[in-house]
């Protein structure tokens, strides 16, 4: 049936066990409880949301679209581009069936994995724009297809497209300012667009967390509503406004690994370990589930380098190793995961203080180097920790001249590494002023980054280990300040909680170290750990 049809899509299986049981009918316990796990695994990758998306496809083609569309919001884009090739198969004339398949090869806020084939995708509807526009049956439509032939075919760079993207829909949003998927998609593109352009991204941000929650108030279910909030509030001034959201989306979500790792954004924020720790599971399970020959591993790896952070804060270093051996498992079968090895080896050194000697050669990635050094300077090993200062210095120079881009091993983390070790060294070596001049410029740098968001960029956030040093050095109340301030960015940061307690405990502030003590406790809770051990003690000593 063609023509404007108004399609609604409930993801949630329902009715999924159908018939009743024959008392005549032999069956077996174990088959029984087999059919009964499968019907609950399939409606558990069954469920993306909830939303209208007003159409001119065919009927055949709603469900496929519907659920096409949802998968896109949680970028479940594999799972997207099936559901999006099923209506084009339902409707060859569909043109919003290409133009959600041709969005499944952009990652919106990372990177664009692949250009010639969302063109491919687009000449597969009409092979000139204007063909594909006389196949766009109402304005919105066309809107939409112009928008991506932005994207895809418009002049310029990636980070250009981008901003072009942005402008077309922005004029979309403009006509159609009431409709629920303009709304989403524009917010979407405005997230997308700050990432692109760097110039007032926090503003854009904004503009869409404020359309994205005015969408996710109407429909409380809408996937892409409630992902666009946690985006465009992932910072630690705003992530409250994003808390419900983030609560929810896994559970609107639960098909998409994706969904149920998004709500780890803002539980960081809030320093909500537990749900760090517990998110991550689910998420790293649905990827591992859902993951076939050939595909990406990016889900479960992001999944459990996450998840291994919330552990560490927990104190559970039992399932932080875990996850360590997950990603070499991984990593024997998927190439390109030495990073994230690396990252997940030597956060386990640097969270726990399990310091160990490390071979490293100019081949270490940069957090490699960090742990190094940071363990050769506590085991006394200065040659050492001074190669590790040396190799960090061309890690320094080798993310210059990459430019931006490699986040977590960009220029400016890297040269805070390089700087944190370079102070130690001077620490050892007697010279605090020049130890606490290094450290300072790690903080300058640092404020040139986003906001924080996520895992600790780098390694050992420098707020934290400046106050650590000026501790050390009986510089209490400073160190005081900057404890607070690294608690301010990451709060309830376990590190950072009992540098502080440790400080006020030394100059004789009771109160406030109990108090420290008594939190970290709480977030330790059953961990079999010497902070934890430090913190009971403290308070049966102090009776509190």
């Amino acid at each position: 049936m063609q023509g404007t049809m108004q399609g609604t899509m409930q993801g949630t299986m329902n009715g999924a066990m159908k018939g009743t049981m024959n008392g005549a009918m032999k069956i077996f316990i174990l088959g029984f409880m087999l059919a009964v796990s499968n019907v609950l695994f399939a409606a558990e990758f069954d469920d993306v949301g909830s939303l209208s998306f007003k159409n001119s496809g065919n009927e055949a083609a709603q469900s496929h679209f519907h659920r096409g569309v949802g998968f896109l919001h949680s970028f479940g884009f594999k799972q997207a581009i099936g559901e999006f090739q099923k209506a084009q198969q339902a409707d060859p004339d569909f043109a919003l069936a290409y133009w959600g398949e041709s969005l499944c090869y952009n990652h919106p806020l990372i990177s664009e994995w692949n250009r010639q084939t969302p063109i491919d995708i687009l000449q597969r509807l009409g092979e000139t724009p204007e063909q594909r526009q006389v196949k766009a049956k109402s304005a919105r439509e066309q809107g939409f297809v112009t928008a991506v032939e932005a994207l895809f075919n418009g002049e310029g760079d990636i980070s250009q497209r981008r901003i072009g993207y942005k402008d077309a829909m922005q004029k979309l949003y403009a006509e159609f300012p009431e409709d629920d998927e303009v709304a989403a998609f524009y917010a979407l593109s405005l997230l997308s667009a700050a990432r692109a352009s760097g110039d007032d991204m926090m503003r854009m941000n904004i503009l869409a967390g404020s359309i994205a929650t005015r969408l996710f108030k109407k429909n409380s279910h809408h996937p892409g509503a409630a992902h666009y909030v946690i985006h465009s509030f992932d910072d630690p001034l705003h992530a409250p406004l994003a808390l419900e959201a983030a609560q929810k989306f896994a559970r609107i979500a639960p098909a998409v690994s994706h969904a149920r790792h998004m709500p780890t954004h803002i539980f960081i924020q809030h320093g909500m370990w537990q749900d760090v720790s517990t998110s991550n599971q689910s998420a790293y399970d649905a990827a591992k589930d859902l993951w076939e020959p050939g595909d990406a591993v990016g889900d479960m790896v992001h999944a459990l380098d996450w998840g291994q952070y919330g552990d560490l804060q927990l104190g559970d270093n039992e399932k932080a190793k875990l996850w360590i051996t997950r990603l070499e498992s991984i990593a024997k079968q998927n190439k390109g995961q030495e990073g994230s090895l690396a990252r997940v080896r030597s956060r386990y050194i640097i969270e726990t203080e399990e310091w160990q000697a490390m071979e490293i050669t100019d081949q270490s990635a940069a957090a490699s180097l960090l742990a190094a050094g940071m363990s050769a300077i506590h085991l006394g090993d200065m040659n050492t920790a001074e190669q590790a200062q040396e190799l960090l210095a061309g890690k320094v120079d080798a993310a210059e001249k990459r430019g931006k881009g490699a986040y977590r091993e960009g220029p400016i983390p890297t040269k805070v590494m390089y700087k944190e070790i370079a102070a130690l060294v001077s620490l050892a070596k007697g010279d605090e002023e020049k130890a606490l001049a290094l450290l300072e410029e790690g903080i300058e740098l640092t404020g040139q980054l986003p906001p924080p968001n996520g895992t600790a960029n780098p390694l050992k956030p420098v707020h934290e280990l400046y106050a650590e040093v000026l501790s050390q050095l009986g510089r209490f109340e400073e160190a005081i300040a900057l404890f607070e301030s690294s608690l301010a960015r990451t709060p309830n940061r376990s590190r950072s909680l009992l540098g502080l307690a440790r400080t006020y405990a030394k100059l004789g502030d009771e109160d406030a170290a109990a108090k420290l003590y008594r939190k970290l406790a709480e977030i330790r809770k059953g961990a079999q750990t010497n902070d934890l051990a430090e913190a009971e003690q403290y308070l049966s000593m102090v009776n509190h």
